[in-house]
């Protein structure tokens, strides 16, 4: 019998060769590569697709998002421009709006439909004038003129010859029929109004506790805003009744000048109307839908 002890040992050793199996690391590289490139051509699709406003928005955020921030509301991106384009070329830098917005036709036709109201406005009083020698005496009384916000009619006071009885909100007669030519002529476009009453700085000496030109000024403007409804005025068509006290005199050399107490109206163009509803809480689409009321 054979010793077992002397049986050779043999070893095999086996060579690797080729290129061996190197797991799925790479797909997960490749995914992300090409997650990466779909982000980034989507980026630029998108920056291609946003007007050059709306662009220095995002740019400004970026260099100075506490600038941007304390502005507030959705306007951060659009155009710097003073005088409001279309906003239909979304290569253009000026000219974007913000929605709601009035176009520079509507504002060109608001503008033509007050000047039309002013001249008529301006040739009824004349012709009134004429006729009734009690208007004449007070016609230099009225003033018209353009404002930002629209047409201004004022009716100020001259010595002599309140618009309202001594620290009352009392029309005088004379007062109350100008008021109600005015109402008839206010309808016949569809602007909204705006009412606000003036004192002077003559402090408000008799009266309930606390009561002031502020308290004055504002039953004034809705003591006129009463009488050009009973003049046939829609009620609808007022939008805003202000009380300013003496705060904004006509003649600011002398705040005691019997001009400085007066009644304003101002027809308002669609653009100042849409802001004043915007600040009263009303959404940008809201303000800027046509209003029944004016129709």
């Amino acid at each position: 019998m054979s010793d077992e002890s002397q049986r050779p040992i043999v070893v095999k050793r086996v060579k690797k060769g080729g290129h061996g199996h190197h797991g799925g690391a790479w797909k997960i590289a490749y995914a992300d590569f090409v997650t990466a490139m779909m982000a980034f051509f989507l980026l630029m699709w998108l920056l291609g697709s946003v007007s050059k406003g709306n662009l220095k928005g995002i740019a400004d955020y970026f260099s100075n998002p506490l600038k941007v921030a304390s502005r507030g509301g959705e306007g951060a991106g659009d155009a710097d421009s003073l005088v409001k384009g279309g906003g239909k070329d979304l290569s253009q830098k000026t000219g974007q709006l913000k929605k709601g917005t009035p176009t520079i036709e509507d504002q060109q036709k608001d503008k033509n439909r007050l000047s039309a109201l002013k001249k008529k406005f301006e040739t009824l009083m004349n012709d009134k004038a004429k006729k009734n020698s009690k208007l004449a005496q007070f016609k230099d009384q009225l003033r018209l003129d353009m404002v930002a916000e629209g047409l201004r009619i004022q009716i100020v006071d001259k010595q002599n010859r309140p618009m309202f009885k001594s620290g009352s909100s009392e029309l005088e007669p004379y007062a109350a029929e100008i008021l109600d030519e005015i109402a008839q002529l206010l309808n016949d476009v569809p602007n909204s109004v705006s009412i606000s009453g003036h004192t002077d700085a003559q402090q408000y000496a008799s009266g309930q506790r606390g009561f002031s030109n502020w308290e004055l000024s504002a039953d004034r403007a809705n003591t006129a805003r009463r009488e050009l409804i009973h003049g046939s005025l829609s009620e609808q068509k007022v939008l805003r009744v202000n009380g300013f006290a003496d705060e904004v005199p006509l003649d600011a050399g002398n705040r005691l000048n019997p001009v400085n107490r007066r009644i304003s109206i101002v027809v308002l163009n669609k653009e100042a109307e849409g802001d004043i509803r915007e600040q009263a809480g009303m959404s940008a689409s809201e303000a800027s839908a046509p209003q029944q009321a004016g129709a």
